[in-house]
Order: C-alpha cells, then sequence, then structure tokens
C-alpha cells in the first residue's frame, strides 16, 4: 500500500472521530421530570403514555421505551412513583415497566396506595394507611424471586426528593449518589414511600441506606420540590462526571409533566375562625411549588423556550370534570412567559408531546450511564444522621 493511501485512510478515520466527538458533544442532556400531587397521577400517567405511543410510532420500533431517550428522570410522589417504575431494571438492563404497564398498575393498586383509615381519640381524623402503600410498593419493585430494587437497580439515573426532619432540610436520592457509597443506596419502595409522606395523609417515614450508615425521617418531597425540574437541572448541571457535556441551560432538552392543579379557589376549606385546613394548604403549598419551578425554568430558557416544554392541566375543573385520558390531551398547551404570565397555546398537550417526541427520535437512542466504582472508603454520616 503506498504512503499516500495510508496516510489518507489515518486521516479518514482521525476526521470520523473528530467528527462523532462533535456530534457527542452538540448532543444535548435529555431531562423527563414528574410532579407529585393527588392521589390520581391522571395527567401525568396518561402524558407518559402518549409519550412512549409517539416514541414508538416515529422509532418504528414497538419495543422502544421512554428510559431510551432520556438521559434522567426525576420525580416526586406520584411522579417519583412513576418515574422509578420506567427506570426499574428488569436485570438485562432494560426497564422492568413500560409507561402503560406502570400506568395501570398504579390504577389497579389505587385503592390499596391510597387506603382510608381513620385517627384520633374520636377518629375523626381520616388518613391513609402505612402498611397498606408499603404492601404496593415492595411488591412493584422487586424482581422474580423477591430481590429488592435499590437505587443502583436502575437503567437510567433517576432522582428524587423528599424533606428529612432529623435535619430539617431537603434530602435527594440520585442513582449517582448511590453509585458513589452504599452509603447513600436506598431501596426503591423506601425511596417512593419517604417522598410520598404527605403530613396530612402519612406519618413521617424513616429509612436508612443499605449498608445501615445513611437514616432519613422523611416527609412528603412535594413540601419543597412538587415540581422536580429544578433540581433535575442543577443536578445535571452539576455532575460533570456523568454529563461532561454540558455547560448550560443551552445543552439540555428539558420536559416537565405537571399532575393537575390541587387547589381551587371555590374548594377552599375554611375553618369557622376563617384560617385555612391543613390539607387546603397543603394543596396550596404544592400547586405554588411547582408554579415557581416552572416559572424560574420558563425565564432560564426564555432564549431557547422550545428546550423546554411544561405539560400540564390548564384548569382545575378541566380535567377534574372529565377524569379522561383524551382530556389531558387535547387540552390546549399553557406557556410561562418570561418574567411573569403565562399564555395560552394553539397547540394542544397531545401536539405538543408528539412535537417534543420529533426532536427526542432525531437525537438518538441515549446509553446507561455506568455506575461509578464505589468510593474506597464510605461516606462517614454526620452528627444529625446524614
Amino acid at each position: 500500500m503506498e504512503l499516500s493511501q495510508v496516510t489518507l485512510e489515518i486521516f479518514s478515520k482521525l476526521e470520523q472521530k473528530w467528527l462523532y466527538h462533535c456530534d457527542a458533544n452538540n448532543k444535548k442532556t435529555r431531562i423527563l421530570s414528574i410532579d407529585g400531587g393527588g392521589t390520581t397521577g391522571i395527567v401525568a400517567g396518561v402524558a407518559l403514555i402518549h409519550l412512549e405511543d409517539q416514541i414508538r410510532a416515529k422509532t418504528g420500533d414497538s419495543h422502544s421505551s421512554i428510559a431510551d431517550f432520556f438521559d434522567i428522570i426525576a420525580g416526586t410522589g406520584i411522579g417519583a412513583f412513576f418515574a422509578a417504575m420506567l427506570t426499574a431494571a428488569d436485570g438485562n438492563g432494560r426497564p422492568l415497566y413500560t409507561a402503560r404497564n406502570a400506568f395501570n398498575f398504579f390504577i389497579d393498586n389505587q385503592p390499596e396506595l391510597f387506603k382510608p383509615k381513620s385517627v384520633g381519640f374520636f377518629r375523626r381524623k381520616k388518613m391513609f394507611s402505612d402498611n397498606s402503600m408499603e404492601k404496593v410498593l415492595k411488591e412493584a419493585f422487586r424482581r422474580e424471586g423477591g430481590t429488592a430494587l435499590t437505587l443502583k437497580d436502575t437503567c437510567k439515573p433517576l432522582l428524587v426528593p423528599c424533606f428529612d426532619l432529623n435535619s430539617s432540610a431537603p434530602f435527594v436520592f440520585s442513582r449517582a449518589d448511590a453509585s458513589e457509597s452504599p452509603s447513600f443506596d436506598f431501596e426503591l419502595w423506601k425511596v417512593c414511600r419517604a417522598t410520598s409522606a404527605t403530613p396530612s395523609m402519612f406519618k413521617p417515614f424513616e429509612l436508612t441506606s443499605v449498608d445501615g450508615k445513611t437514616s432519613c425521617l422523611a416527609v412528603d418531597g412535594g413540601l419543597v420540590m412538587n415540581n422536580p425540574s429544578a433540581a433535575a437541572v442543577t443536578h445535571v448541571l452539576h455532575n460533570k462526571r456523568d454529563f461532561p457535556s454540558v455547560n448550560g441551560v443551552e445543552d439540555l432538552l428539558v420536559l416537565s409533566l405537571g399532575n393537575g392543579p390541587l387547589s381551587n379557589p371555590s374548594d377552599v376549606k375554611l375553618r369557622r375562625n376563617g384560617s385555612c385546613s391543613t390539607s387546603s394548604v397543603v394543596d396550596i403549598v404544592l400547586d405554588g411549588v411547582s408554579e415557581t419551578v416552572d416559572q424560574m425554568l420558563g425565564n432560564a430558557f426564555c432564549w431557547n423556550h422550545t428546550d423546554y416544554v411544561r405539560i400540564q392541566a390548564n384548569s382545575y375543573a378541566g380535567w377534574k370534570a372529565e377524569q379522561s385520558t383524551q382530556g389531558v390531551l387535547t387540552e390546549r398547551g399553557v406557556e410561562s412567559l418570561p418574567f411573569g404570565g403565562k399564555r395560552l397555546m394553539t397547540e394542544t398537550n397531545g401536539e405538543r408531546i408528539g412535537n417534543f417526541v420529533q426532536r427526542l427520535v432525531a437525537s438518538g437512542r441515549g446509553s446507561s450511564v455506568p455506575p461509578s466504582p464505589c468510593k474506597e472508603t464510605a461516606v462517614s454520616p454526620l452528627a444529625n444522621g446524614r
């Protein structure tokens, strides 16, 4: 072979590698965020099914999953339940559940997940059964043979927030931390139970890591991060180990799924002295957190607003009255405007998801982020149990 030909082949291969590297650097990191709130999960569940159906239709692959086209999935409350089900691995690197299977499992077990019980001296206060919910969650997050799944047993990075009463601070469960040390690896059913411990519905939930070195007394993550989009964006921006090519929001593609508004002015429960009931205050807090985060991200993505898409029922009455799958998808989308306010869009929620999927499919399938090797020494828990 002549020297010129050898040189040509060498430079050709170097050029291909350089182009591949450029394409990889230009590829946006894709985030899926799912809100908490309520006990129905209809809005997020329907949106997830439509999202996966659109992915399969546009790829022509009936086995494509949501996890194939997102680099990290975050969820709070019910959203964490869906996020964990979509990322829990079957042992062969594939998700244990499809979006439809996850939603059907949730609907079928909803009476047990939120099983009412009466408490208090006169048994007038209504809460939900801890034992009943925990039984369903344990069933959802185990493989054949009964092996309990942990944060490390996910095919894509997972992010789930709660609030730790021991430290009076947010506590965020993540696969990144679980891969670093068993002191931050928790069983998935416990993670979902922790982020769902709404004070007006459940007692605080105490959990420990798989090695027993980190503990947390958890209440609902929705009180601080009902819309976990901002937490997911911040996590990706500062996690250079797993997302080295991300330098700013211009490198991100974010789909945020709401779960319908919880508070309605006409339904606010007032006590005899005119103050709001505890349940009404919790609903207002959850809605306020979600809307505030949506407004913040709307501002952050104001120069590239198509990279951030928020799917939410645009009225309390609309989705509560219909309780139908088509009602969620046929509603016109709502977009936060920079520096305040919202606008009603011409596109429906279903159309917006379809347009977002076009970009997902064009960017290609993602690859599972390999777990990092455990550190030689485990992370020492702090004095307060963290």
